[in-house]
């Protein structure tokens, strides 16, 4: 059953304009950030969004929590019209679902000691009573592995990996149903990114947490997601169970990137690049399909036709005129 139901969300911003072309009176333009994306989040599920930087992920993550908010479209959340929340409803929803940032370095305010920033977020909306709030600091600290005294230290005291762990615990400090994480290790070390994935897992299965993961490397994708979106030029182009995409992926972009995808076996690439060309200006995308211009089994038909995602069996979908 799904938690969250995203349908045909789109989301443009207006391009800035120079004064020449202001007096030759040129068109405005729009940067195509998301258009018409459609997707279920299941209950429980940890679900991987991937692509290349400038796809529209984490566009796509902030109209979902309504940091943005979306040109087009519908998202409902436990059967509630999101778009059309206000007042109480809306701090509700805004409980229930819950970011963590890509930058531990700049989402935690510096001013603030990591007890005070927990226990802001606890009095606001009004987790737990006020003598209480130090209990649930403890705790949460205790959830992501930080020691009891790191309460009263400010953010500059900590490592990049243990910034990330607190804005983590201030994320599940208003016991949310949902969490969207927006590249939350692409800022780190190496070394510390297995620890935080290892975190989102852990966190899952003890608090039964819905995931949204969102980043660009597929092996964190293959390691702790259930099902896989891929995004391209602000489009979902491949849907489905994680396995079954990196065993026989059908788009050609998904092929293409996990093509990608490092190899650590002997006498094999470490990795081919990406895709072949640049991607397209979302200033000016192209027609049709918007991949084409990469493709390389495109046809004519591609180049006229925006091709929607269909069903290719089971919980299974890709946007591809040639996916059979």
């Amino acid at each position: 059953m799904s938690l969250l139901s995203v349908r045909g969300i789109s989301k443009r911003f207006p391009a800035r304009r120079g004064m020449v072309d202001m007096l030759r009176g040129r068109p405005k333009l729009a940067v195509h950030a998301v258009e018409q994306v459609s997707l279920e989040v299941f209950r429980g599920e940890t679900l991987g969004i991937v692509g290349e930087s400038g796809c529209g992920k984490s566009t796509l993550a902030r109209c979902l929590v309504r940091l943005h908010e979306p040109d087009a479209g519908a998202i409902d959340f436990d059967g509630a019209d999101v778009l059309g929340l206000a007042g109480p409803e809306r701090r509700a929803f805004n409980r229930r679902v819950q970011m963590v940032f890509q930058d531990p370095y700049s989402s935690l305010n510096p001013r603030m000691t990591v007890g005070a920033t927990l226990g802001e977020a606890l009095m606001v909306h009004n987790v737990v009573p006020k003598a209480e709030i130090p209990r649930r600091v403890r705790e949460l600290l205790d959830l992501v592995h930080l020691m009891e005294n790191a309460a009263e230290r400010y953010p500059h005291e900590f490592s990049g990996g243990q910034r990330q762990r607190i804005g983590i615990a201030r994320a599940l400090a208003v016991e949310p149903s949902l969490i969207i994480a927006d590249e939350p290790v692409s800022a780190l070390d190496v070394s510390v990114q297995a620890a935080i994935v290892n975190l989102f897992m852990e966190l899952q299965d003890r608090l039964g947490l819905t995931l949204v993961f969102i980043t660009h490397d597929l092996r964190l994708v293959k390691h702790m997601t259930h099902r896989v979106a891929v995004m391209y030029l602000g489009r979902i182009v491949e849907v489905g169970p994680t396995a079954e995409i990196f065993a026989a992926p059908r788009h050609p972009y998904t092929q293409a990137l996990i093509r990608a995808v490092p190899q650590v076996k002997p006498g094999r690439r470490s990795g081919e690049a990406a895709v072949m060309g640049e991607l397209p200006s979302p200033l000016n995308p192209p027609p049709g399909c918007a991949f084409h211009p990469r493709c390389p089994v495109a046809t004519a038909a591609c180049r006229e036709t925006v091709p929607g995602l269909e069903a290719r069996g089971g919980a299974w979908d890709v946007a591809c005129l040639l996916a059979g």
